[in-house]
This record gives C-alpha cells, sequence and structure tokens, in this order.
C-alpha cells in the first residue's frame, strides 16, 4: 500500500494544482482566479492560468493528496483510516470495471504543485511565511497533455473522489 505524506486543505473552495512554471501568474482571491476556479463544473476542469493551465479539483473542498505512483489525486470524503481510504483507491485503480467519468484534458509543462485556489502562487513560491505555505503539496508529474477523468465512490463508511490522470500520446 502507498502511504500518501502530504495532504491539502482547502478552506472551503475547489483546490487547483498549477504548473510551478506559472505559479506566479495564479491570484487566487486577490484578483479573479479564485472566482474562475469556483465556475468549473463537475469533479475537475482545467483553466488557464498565465500561458500555462491549471487543474482544478472542483464540487467537494475535500482534504486530497496526490498519488504519484498512480497520477491520481485522492479526495477524503469520508473514511475511518487513511489507511483504509487509500486501500480503497488502490482497489479502484486497479479495477478494470471502474467506470470513470470523463473531465478533458489538461496540459502542464512538468511540475505542479496543489493548493487552495484561494491562496495567491506568488505566495506560495515566495515561501509564505518562511518555511512555506502549509496546505501544498508538490506534484511530480512529467510535461504532456493528459487525460482527467474522475471516480466518485462511496462506500459503508469510505467515501473518496479519484482525479486520474492519463497521458496523452504526442
Amino acid at each position: 500500500m502507498i502511504a500518501p505524506t502530504e495532504w491539502v486543505e482547502s478552506l472551503g473552495g475547489p483546490l487547483i494544482v498549477v504548473p510551478v512554471s506559472a505559479l506566479n501568474s495564479w491570484t487566487g482571491s486577490v484578483g479573479d482566479d479564485y472566482d474562475r476556479a469556483c465556475q468549473v463544473d463537475g469533479f475537475a476542469g482545467a483553466i488557464p492560468v498565465g500561458g500555462a493551465q491549471g487543474l482544478v479539483l472542483a464540487d467537494d473542498p475535500a482534504t486530497t493528496c496526490y498519488l504519484p505512483e498512480y497520477h491520481a489525486f485522492l479526495r477524503w470524503l469520508a473514511a475511518d483510516s487513511e489507511a483504509d481510504l487509500v486501500a480503497a483507491a488502490e482497489a479502484a485503480l486497479a479495477d478494470p470495471a471502474t467506470e470513470w467519468e470523463d473531465c478533458g484534458t489538461w496540459e502542464t509543462d512538468g511540475p505542479a504543485v496543489l493548493f487552495d485556489s484561494a491562496v495567491s502562487g506568488a505566495d506560495l513560491a515566495s515561501g509564505w511565511p518562511a518555511g512555506g505555505h502549509p496546505d501544498q503539496a508538490s506534484v511530480a508529474i512529467a510535461a504532456g497533455r493528459w487525460q482527467v477523468r474522475v471516480l466518485y465512490r462511496e462506500g459503508e463508511s469510505t467515501w473518496f473522489e479519484l482525479v486520474h490522470l492519463t497521458k496523452v500520446a504526442s
């Protein structure tokens, strides 16, 4: 079982994944970027950020981590433990019968950061405050175009969303 190390929380709005190269272009709630993130319909969607794209994890301000081994964002809706949540997500990812909802594509030029869309990317990039923002996680991902698909699963005691990225052939 994979053990995620960086869980990111939101103050109530959507989370966003922004390429490191475009981080300073994200204005958060200081500008209109937060409002644009809130307008994304469904579970996920890409929006312009400077000359790049950000991936908005919409619908629910759930605590989220990135599972780099699967290129997936795991969103904690309900679970008795982190171990139960991760095991349920891994089972869904391994099951060929899992039915995914298509949420379009996202393009990145490489590594990105997962954070609350209300926060300014410049604040994150500057180490806001010293030591970095408490609610951000590195997203180690290769440059390219990625298919975005989502699974929403409710079990007896474990509910989660998975936002899974699959590399699109060039």
